[in-house]
């Protein structure tokens, strides 16, 4: 006799809805936004709320590749700072003679990337919780850029690297384009090679995977690395944008950064969201904040929605019954 087809258990309506709630948000948020305020959704200011998505969503993108292993990177601002003085001081500029123009963007995405290096390679052979090194990282890279520039500001008198931020390539902004690029390649490092599918891997059950063939310390390793390049490449962008770079470029951007990829849908307990949740979240977190903006919410209360918003994602987010480990 014939075994039986095994019925496969019907998928909870809420997983399945979980997934799109991200997409849903920026939807309404849009829409309610622009009921009260119709400017908000011309194009000229559309193309504005692109343009101010483009430093935090390079960040971002870094930053999901660790909160998609379920841990956590704070050294967010403080390789931003680095990154932003480093080019800076690598560009023509008013403290040196310096002038390596884009050259220095490969020497900057380099060192992103070992400070990355050093959070993963600290993480794994210490067994030292990751948001504890990064934290530490993100002091010292600040220390560093402070002394190397005795507390002061170095502004940037190379025209054509400050244009990767001011000039326009089909209408928009380069830093767009930079942005887009930074997320194509992203994607397919997640869903193309061997190191997204084993990021994915380890957020979604490290303890079972060690048992099998899976280096998970080289894995964690590379993958705080290539966060600390698109960190690098977040710092370049500053500095290109602002035309200076200082010790404090960086303030401000983890809340924004970690609000956003958790917004996006991306689990803090890992092996859920990825590339293109972090898309979805950078444009909620921006476009609510551009909105408020022009319906003339205080600063004060636009802070407490931000706290809000990431609480709710967290909620909606968060699948219970996999928290067997806290990262």
């Amino acid at each position: 006799m014939a075994a039986s087809a095994v019925t496969p258990a019907p998928v909870p309506l809420l997983t399945r809805v979980r997934q799109f709630v991200p997409a849903i948000v920026l939807v309404v948020v849009f829409a309610v936004i622009g009921a009260v305020a119709p400017s908000f959704l011309s194009i000229d200011n559309l193309v504005r709320i692109m343009n101010a998505s483009a430093i935090p969503l390079c960040l971002a993108l870094g930053a999901t590749f660790i909160i998609l292993m379920g841990s956590i990177d704070l050294s967010v601002e403080g390789v931003v700072a680095m990154g932003a003085v480093v080019a800076a001081l690598l560009v023509a500029n008013d403290s040196n003679t310096n002038n390596f123009s884009f050259l220095a963007i490969p020497i900057v995405l380099a060192m992103g990337a070992a400070f990355g290096f050093v959070n993963g390679f600290v993480h794994v052979r210490l067994q030292i919780p990751s948001f504890m090194v990064t934290l530490g990282m993100s002091f010292i890279a600040i220390g560093i850029a402070t002394v190397m520039l005795a507390g002061e500001r170095v502004r940037i008198l190379d025209t054509a690297f400050r244009e990767l931020a001011l000039a326009r390539f089909l209408g928009l902004p380069l830093g767009i384009w930079i942005a887009a690029l930074a997320t194509l390649v992203a994607y397919i490092i997640q869903t193309r090679t061997r190191l997204g599918r084993w990021i994915y891997a380890v957020g979604g059950g490290e303890d079972i995977l060690r048992l099998t063939s899976v280096p998970v310390g080289r894995v964690r390793i590379l993958a705080f690395t290539l966060a600390g390049m698109f960190y690098g490449l977040g710092g370049v962008l500053a500095a290109a944008q602002l035309g200076q770079g200082h010790a404090l470029m960086g303030q401000g951007r983890l809340f924004t950064t970690i609000t956003a990829v958790v917004v996006g849908g991306t689990s803090l307990m890992g092996g859920l969201g990825g590339v293109q949740n972090t898309v979805i979240g950078v444009l909620i977190v921006i476009g609510l904040n551009n909105g408020m903006v022009q319906m003339g919410v205080p600063p004060y209360v636009q802070t407490g929605v931000q706290g809000i918003l990431i609480i709710a994602a967290v909620t909606m987010a968060i699948d219970r019954s996999r928290a067997r480990i806290v990262k």
